[in-house]
């Protein structure tokens, strides 16, 4: 069974969701908000690479590519795109991917393209390493549309790995959850569990238990960071679905 398995019972995270499921996209697009340019970072890094991929697969070149993303970023902010999001317009990644095709069908005039630090304010965007990270894609054969959608469930993935990581802070925990981390996207066997017991001192059954607690953490954190960007409690679900399908397959 999956760790992200959606027809488990309501988990921590179903009590944190509130009416505005946007918060941290429509905190971004709000620059007099307290924690709008974190926010705003946080949804570049989440997204620069998926949408880089998606350019570079519809047959940009490299150099250009990279121009785009960081522009296409840069006109997402000076036209205050963020500013009218809202939950009504759907997924924000739906949103995010619409929003590039019309930026790169009407609004890239090529005879007017910004030079590489031609006065354009660059987000913090590791595109240095984009090419790198391409040419080792695994998805060469999707559309870009897929792609950009398995390069988001990555990303995804990341992002909620990190947290947990952060939330294992501390003298022996790090190996606990180093040892235990493989655990989380597949049912180990009875010998893995063993040989991971003999390691950390543990039981078999207390092994077992913390593979489960932390099974149900990372529940908890992929629902939080989906739920930031779907607009209905259905949605957060179906995501949910619909990443498992995609790291899965």
């Amino acid at each position: 069974m999956s760790p992200l398995n959606t027809d488990s019972a309501p988990v921590a995270g179903d009590r944190m969701f509130i009416t505005t499921h946007w918060t941290a996209v429509i905190t971004a697009g709000d620059s007099a908000a307290p924690g709008a340019r974190e926010a705003l970072e946080k949804l570049c890094q989440i997204y620069w690479y998926p949408l880089y991929a998606f350019i570079r697969r519809k047959g940009y070149p490299p150099q250009e590519a990279e121009d785009l993303t960081q522009s296409f970023f840069a006109r997402f902010l000076e036209k205050r795109y963020l500013h009218d999001v809202a939950p009504e317009k759907g997924r924000f990644r739906t949103f995010l991917l619409c929003s590039l095709n019309h930026f790169l069908a009407n609004e890239w005039d090529k005879s007017q393209r910004l030079k590489r630090g031609g006065g354009l304010t660059f987000l913090p965007l590791e595109t240095p390493h984009a090419e790198d990270l391409y040419n080792r894609d695994q998805t060469q054969s999707d559309s870009p549309e897929n792609a950009f959608d398995r390069h988001w469930a990555a990303r995804m993935l990341e992002v909620v790995l990190s947290r947990l990581r952060a939330e294992f802070d501390g003298p022996g925990h790090l190996e606990r959850f180093s040892e235990l981390k493989p655990f989380l996207l597949g049912e180990p066997n009875a010998d893995g569990y063993a040989a991971i017991a003999a390691r950390l001192q543990l039981s078999e059954q207390g092994v077992k238990s913390a593979v489960h607690r932390l099974r149900q953490r990372f529940r908890e954190l992929f629902r939080e960071e989906i739920s930031s960007t779907v607009a209905t409690r259905a949605e957060i679900d179906e995501e949910l679905r619909y990443l498992v399908r995609l790291m899965t397959s």
